[in-house]
């Protein structure tokens, strides 16, 4: 049987809102995935931890986490539904080899739990930094994830704070897995939560400059529940239902009217799954559709700067930005670095 494991950590709750720097200079080093020792301190052999994690952000997180000391895999190929991927049989033989497996939880990965129950050797674990990062008084339900079906809004890394929160939960996990590395597997952690910071006070300057009644969010699937709390943003609707389907004319009718009633200049639709639905309400309300957000599918190429969670947090954001008007140029001027991010996706 595989443990559902509760990480313990002196320092796991984020607290409150990161202190914002000074204004971001342009050329700012945003060193995502750093890494705290050269690859030539990198560890081989056999004692070497095995690492698997499920969707693509999750898996950057620990790539950072981990630098060089752990083989960390990713199991959910990007760009795949999340919500109902199944694994093909030959993934069994990835999670059977594994020492843990890190899952954002909240019954975002179901699938992938069954397979990791069925197969993962004895002693193994599966750590939910989902389930782990907030408490169940802080869960969302909203319309793709209404409370009534009981599945809370899953989300949690495209808001910064959690996003730390899962690199908390990592390392003081990979710490005590691998205690000859934990000073190492601390040093990571101390760079990414360096790196959030800078992100997050560029986040709230160019957030600063989208008028207040156009920070508004209609976007194709609910991703961005958690992130619009802690920055002062209404989400006014997902058009994929809690089915994961799509809408029936009657709500798609009540969507566009309440787009036309907001007065947004621009809703937002997935580069990985267009929607024929979401372009209809924006040109029948009047409205730009922006088609490029992203939620589990990582910026740019697997070698290419950008290529990891904080990639993806600064491609959304300085695209909502601009889209609804505002000037994203403090996020511009951040230099996104993550080179040392080399988890492997498990080959479908």
């Amino acid at each position: 049987m595989v443990m559902l494991l509760q990480v313990g950590c002196n320092n796991c709750r984020f607290a409150g809102r990161f202190r914002v720097a000074a204004a971001a200079a342009a050329g700012l080093a945003l060193v995502a995935c750093a890494q705290a020792a050269s690859p030539a301190d990198a560890q081989g052999g056999e004692d070497r931890l095995r690492v698997v994690a499920t969707v693509a952000p999750v898996t950057s997180i620990v790539a950072s986490v981990a630098g060089d000391r752990a083989d960390v895999r990713g199991l959910i190929p990007e760009g795949a539904d999340s919500h109902t991927y199944e694994p093909r049989p030959s993934a069994a033989a990835v999670v059977s080899a594994a020492d843990v497996l890190y899952a954002n939880g909240l019954e975002l990965e179901g699938p992938v739990r069954d397979l990791a129950d069925a197969n993962m050797p004895a002693g193994a674990e599966v750590v939910e930094l989902g389930s782990l990062a907030i408490e169940e008084d802080e869960y969302a339900y909203d319309f793709s994830f209404p409370r009534d079906a009981g599945r809370p809004n899953p989300h949690l890394w495209t808001n910064p704070r959690h996003g730390v929160e899962y690199a908390r939960l990592v390392a003081a996990d990979l710490s005590a897995r691998d205690q000859g590395n934990a000073s190492y597997y601390q040093a990571n952690l101390a760079e990414f939560e360096r790196a959030a910071e800078r992100l997050d006070g560029a986040m709230r300057k160019s957030f600063a400059t989208v008028p207040a009644a156009d920070r508004k969010l209609l976007t194709y699937h609910d991703a961005y529940a958690y992130f619009a709390r802690d920055y002062g943003w209404e989400v006014i609707g997902a058009i994929q239902v809690s089915d994961f389907g799509d809408p029936s004319p009657k709500e798609v009718a009540a969507l566009i009217e309440q787009v036309r009633a907001e007065g947004v200049p621009a809703i937002f639709g997935s580069e990985v799954f267009p929607s024929p639905v979401l372009e209809q309400i924006g040109r029948e309300a009047g409205v730009e559709y922006v088609d490029v957000l992203r939620d589990d599918d990582l910026p740019a190429n697997p070698a290419e700067p950008g290529h990891s969670w904080a990639g993806l947090i600064w491609f959304n954001y300085v695209t909502i930005t601009e889209a609804l008007g505002g000037d994203a140029s403090p996020l511009r001027g951040l230099q996104i670095d993550d080179s040392s991010d080399d988890a492997a996706e498990f080959p479908q």
